[in-house]
């Protein structure tokens, strides 16, 4: 058996013949197997798209409300099984099965909340026409493309896939699923799952594999890619995607920065920073990775932060609040980022280059960090804070834009919240807390420059897997006869007239 591949690669070649037709999903803390799956060649692919081709008719002629009781059935089967589901992830992933709980929770309002809304943000309405079109009706409604592929990450094999997977199922669309070569048992129970709810086609279909596989998949006819991963990788999918023209919704990685003001409640603040970026072992696109502190309470926040921090550790046992990096070579950029800061003159809280381990990373701190130095410029996706002093907001909120991510940001502010976060050039601020906007169905979610575009999430994300479509129909004889080679010269002079009046 091969084992898997490092990172998620896009490739343009074929599968080659040397691959193996299976590939083992890996427990990150023992290097052991956990699962053992197979590897989709391009044929293959391109028959579980044609099958989702025939389900995707019968999917969408069921309307939005049996397709809403089907989904709601299906979050019955994952909340039932919930403590499953997260002993799977724990084991591909090493995060603690408390998060892995946490994020299917989360998972599981967004299903919801696409099943209801679906019909308000995507069914037909009536459109109001100017007085020139008096004599005429307008409808617009939103209709699904037809097969969605998703390409989904490591780090949230449930939440974040989910957040594709849930809206495009719930606007009409069928769905071909390949997760992360690092997690394809959580990819196989969600599908599983699904199958037991709609029986009859199917609807949602899992592809399992390496590159090669999520490359056949961009190439296969589906009407739309949705992609999360590294902006690099990002960029193969994307050229994957051009041979077809097939359109893509990106994810990419970020590298967040949280603003503390003056008179910010500190210990929120830290509490915040201390979340946002050890969580996960800092293996998040959201995660917190820069800090800008106000001088006025720089010292008195460090103070804070390192009391807090020093109580954290990662392992792979029950007691641990971090788990072990999940890709073999992360490790190895932690190491990078904080010996290039220190080799520019930062300063280390806590940590340092030797709480890296070969699977395990300990929590580090970075202080007085050059804003050209890799841990400010490069996604570390280690559990990381470079923090730095500041001497008001405006240099806070420049320097936190002066990055080609924009994700998402933070702002810790009484006064200033609101203001601040407008002016930071992300897709998605919270003020006075971290994370939340994710776990907020309503709310967009999605970036900016190399962070990526498109939105899943809320209306918008109803509306990524869907295309408008447009109906005018003529109500009553028109007063002005202007589309037809009878049109008078008298008539042009009015519609002349007309038109000085209106716009002159």
């Amino acid at each position: 058996m091969t084992p898997p591949l490092q990172s998620q690669e896009i490739r343009g070649e074929s599968v080659s013949s040397a691959v193996a037709a299976t590939f083992d999903s890996l427990d990150p803390a023992t290097g052991d197997s956990v699962g053992t799956h197979p590897v989709f060649t391009i044929d293959e692919v391109n028959e579980t798209v044609a099958r989702a081709r025939e389900a995707a008719r019968w999917w969408a002629q069921l309307g939005f409300g049996e397709r809403a009781d089907r989904l709601k059935k299906w979050r019955g089967v994952i909340a039932r099984r919930m403590a499953q589901l997260a002993e799977i992830s724990h084991a591909e992933t090493g995060k603690p099965t408390s998060e892995a709980q946490l994020e299917i929770v989360m998972m599981l309002d967004h299903l919801a909340w696409a099943a209801s809304n679906a019909p308000k943000v995507l069914g037909r309405k009536k459109v109001s026409t100017g007085l020139m079109a008096a004599d005429l009706g307008a409808t617009v409604e939103y209709l699904p493309l037809g097969v969605i592929g998703v390409i989904g990450p490591w780090n949230f094999p449930v939440f974040t896939p989910m957040g594709s997977i849930a809206y495009a199922l719930a606007a009409g669309n069928a769905v071909v699923f390949k997760p992360s070569e690092f997690t394809p048992g959580v990819g196989a129970w969600l599908v599983d799952a699904f199958a037991q709810v709609v029986p009859e086609h199917p609807v949602l279909q899992l592809v399992t594999g390496l590159g090669e596989t999520g490359a056949a998949l961009c190439r296969s006819g589906v009407d739309k890619i949705a992609f999360t991963g590294s902006t690099a990788t990002a960029k193969k999918v994307m050229r994957a995607c051009a041979d077809t023209l097939t359109p893509v919704l990106i994810e990419a990685g970020g590298k967040d920065a949280l603003l503390v003001d003056a008179d910010a409640d500190l210990t929120a603040a830290v509490t915040a920073a201390a979340w946002g970026g050890l969580s996960n072992a800092g293996q998040a696109c959201i995660g917190t990775e820069r800090v800008y502190v106000h001088e006025a309470v720089y010292d008195e926040f460090l103070t804070k932060l390192r009391n807090l921090v020093r109580g954290v550790r990662a392992g792979d046992d029950p007691e641990a609040q971090l788990g072990p990096m999940t890709m073999p070579t992360q490790p190895h950029v932690v190491a990078e980022h904080i010996a290039d800061a220190l080799h520019r003159g930062a300063r280390t809280l806590i940590g340092g280059l030797d709480v890296v381990g070969d699977r395990v990373v300990q929590p580090t701190i970075l202080t007085e960090v050059p804003e050209d130095a890799l841990a400010m410029t490069e996604e570390t996706f280690g559990p990381t804070l470079a923090i730095n002093k500041v001497r008001d907001m405006d240099e806070a909120v420049e320097r936190a834009n002066n990055s080609r991510y924009g994700l998402g940001s933070a702002v810790f502010s009484k006064r200033r919240g609101e203001e601040l976060a407008r002016r930071l050039r992300t897709g998605m601020t919270g003020v006075n807390l971290v994370y939340l906007f994710a776990a907020l169905p309503e709310l967009p979610f999605g970036g900016v420059g190399d962070s990526g575009f498109g939105r899943i999430h809320g209306p918008d994300g109803l509306k990524e897997f869907t295309y408008a479509k447009s109906v005018a129909r003529r109500r009553f004889p028109a007063a002005l006869a202007l589309t037809t080679f009878a049109r008078t010269a008298k008539l042009d002079k009015l519609l002349a007239t007309l038109t000085v009046l209106r716009h002159g």
